[in-house]
């Protein structure tokens, strides 16, 4: 969602923060805007891409700054409501603002501020803080003193940086609930909500803690924690690539990461195929007292990765044996649920700060539930820091909003829990360890067949073209895979998609099949494979044409109104991260024919930190 950069040096930092603003586009945004100290409070916003604020930017130096790439929230995509945001704009004590979050009690603030004369020009929560801060200000004299006093007053989640006119070598940055890094360089220093921002300038990184304070100049770093005591962060060496962040050869962020899946794939299992066993350390010191103790799993999750849980709730209870429950995060915080301490919380999100995600962490965690365990892409992000154990997913940096490789590894880490489960368990022998390594080792050949699929796979999209509703389907296991196709289909096509379990076709969808939607089948060789079948007669029967992705060892033949592009064999148990691959690339070609921008849908952000 919202991006954050910001930098405080000896050097001209315009160009840097530009950079960094490009680098955070993935995110998701509806306007940018930089903010910088000269002899005045110099701001500069735009309502588009990052390449016209950089045109409207051109010429303006400074040495201290901040930028933003905003996702609205509080009022619509303008100029006035996009960041920074300054308080006010003709005062030598002038306080600029950027901020990612959602202040819940700016209601309360604005009617505050305005009693005191303070003029608003947006209709951002955000503004609140600007004029807060230089309230505080007023009083103080001291940026610090005055930040620390405003956000003790906000209710919500916020990452923020702030730059006073009248203290031009000085940055305060704070968060609360959204995540924000401070990067160290010589003579210079940096502050971002992702790393990818800086890494032009720095590799060197520090992760804020909720309730953190900070202090950023040329030559030092002050870091106050939530208590009021000066403390060291530990800090990383980031090994995100600058390669990562480009295209290559690609045409797009979504298909460069669709292909490099079997890379990503590779990566997840390195330490376990190394191991040449299951172990219970690869997902913490604890970990084999942790699972010795649970009699149970529920899985929190959002969006895609909720999809991941669904599919992983198969394996849990057929290779494991353990009850297992699957919930979207946002619903299950605010329910009454009875909490069970022998349960394992497992939580699952690419970003790792994906803010329903955390809540429901939280909330679990209050009820009583002791065991946790992340499965996340982005180490020392917030949700593996609260949790007991993590399984950290290889995918590298992913820029698309649209997951792709993401999700694939999120399959094979819940797929190496559930055998792990099982061994400690007792339930699996020396013959199934071995049979499922073998097949995490041939998995990334059968993946990349699946990526060779492509041509095919481009031909069907064009069918999908002018199409405004389709219909994806599957069964068992192989059900939460149609609902990750439909989601895919929608997100970045606009074309309306819905998935169902085959069986439940004649229990209503099919009063919507006709020959204008399109129906997807994910018919793998499995023990539902006749099943599947039947249901496909049923579109048939009603006029409905069938788009069929079979195993090469299913005996499927195309015929009229039977589409039909075949997959690798069977691959057993991990068939579902096999069959993701050409829905995801059906998506992508859909989208193509359609002309609308894949890597940054409307609507849509990457990192979801708000409600």
């Amino acid at each position: 969602m919202c991006g954050i950069v910001g930098a405080v040096s000896n050097r001209n930092i315009v160009p840097l923060l530009i950079e960094g603003l490009s680098r955070l586009e993935y995110r998701g945004y509806d306007s940018a805007g930089i903010a910088v100290l000269n002899q005045s409070i110099v701001r500069v916003r735009a309502v588009g891409r990052v390449s016209e604020l950089e045109r409207k930017a051109q010429g303006l130096t400074s040495q201290i700054g901040i930028g933003h790439t905003r996702w609205a929230t509080h009022g619509g995509v303008t100029e006035q409501n996009a960041h920074p945001h300054v308080s006010p704009t003709q005062d030598q004590a002038g306080i600029a603002v950027v901020h990612n979050g959602i202040i819940e009690n700016h209601d309360e603030q604005r009617d505050r501020l305005q009693a005191l004369g303070y003029h608003f020009t947006s209709q951002t929560d955000t503004e609140v803080i600007a004029h807060l801060v230089h309230y505080y200000y007023q009083q103080s004299k001291d940026l610090l003193v005055a930040v620390r006093q405003a956000i003790s007053e906000l209710t919500g989640a916020y990452a923020i940086s702030v730059i006073a006119l009248a203290q031009p070598q000085t940055m305060i940055v704070a968060r609360l609930g959204c995540p924000l890094l401070i990067g160290y360089g010589e003579g210079e220093n940096f502050v971002a909500s992702d790393v990818s921002a800086v890494l032009s300038a720095t590799r060197k990184v520090v992760y804020l803690e909720d309730g953190d304070v900070a202090t950023l100049q040329t030559d030092r770093v002050t870091i106050i924690d939530k208590q009021g005591e000066t403390v060291q962060r530990k800090v990383h060496m980031s090994d995100v690539s600058l390669a990562s962040l480009e295209l290559g050869p690609y045409s797009h962020f979504m298909q460069k990461e669709i292909h490099e899946q079997p890379r990503a794939i590779s990566d997840t299992i390195e330490a376990l195929i190394d191991d040449g066993a299951f172990r219970c350390e690869l997902f913490g010191a604890t970990a084999a007292d942790i699972f010795k103790q649970i009699d149970s799993v529920l899985i929190l999750a959002a969006g895609t990765s909720y999809y991941a849980g669904m599919t992983a709730k198969y394996w849990l209870e057929s290779i494991a044996k353990i009850p297992t429950s699957v919930e979207i995060a946002s619903e299950y915080r605010y329910r009454d649920s009875v909490p069970n301490p022998k349960q394992l919380i497992v939580t699952i999100s690419q970003s790792g700060e994906t803010l329903d995600t955390m809540e429901a962490l939280k909330h679990a965690q209050k009820l009583g539930h002791p065991f946790s365990l992340a499965i996340c892409n982005v180490q020392e992000s917030a949700i593996p820091r609260a949790s007991s154990l993590i399984y950290y997913t290889r995918a590298g940096a992913e820029i698309g909003v649209a997951s792709t490789k993401a999700f694939t590894t999120q399959l094979i880490a819940l797929f190496v829990l559930s055998v792990t489960l099982s061994k400690v368990r007792g339930l699996l022998t020396d013959a199934q360890e071995q049979q499922y390594l073998a097949e995490l080792r041939q998995l990334t050949g059968s993946v990349q067949i699946a990526l060779n699929l492509e041509p095919q796979i481009r031909e069907w999209a064009h069918r999908f073209g002018d199409k405004e509703h389709a219909l994806f389907l599957g069964r068992g296991i192989h059900f939460p895979i149609a609902m990750e196709g439909a989601l895919k289909l929608k997100e970045i096509s606009y074309i309306h998609a819905e998935a169902y379990p085959a069986g439940e076709l004649k229990h209503g969808p099919l009063a919507l099949v006709d020959s204008n939607m399109p129906v997807v089948v994910i018919a793998p060789n499995d023990a539902l494979l006749e099943k599947v079948k039947s249901n496909m007669q049923e579109v048939r029967a009603r006029g409905g044409e069938l788009f069929v992705f079979a195993d090469a060892d299913s005996h499927f033949h195309a015929s009229e109104g039977v589409q039909v592009i075949r997959t690798p064999r069977h691959v057993g148990a991990l068939s579902p991260v096999l069959h993701v691959i050409p829905v995801q690339l059906l998506a992508y070609h859909a989208a193509l024919f359609k002309g609308t921008d894949v890597d940054k849908p409307r609507n849509l952000a990457k990192s979801v930190t708000v409600e």
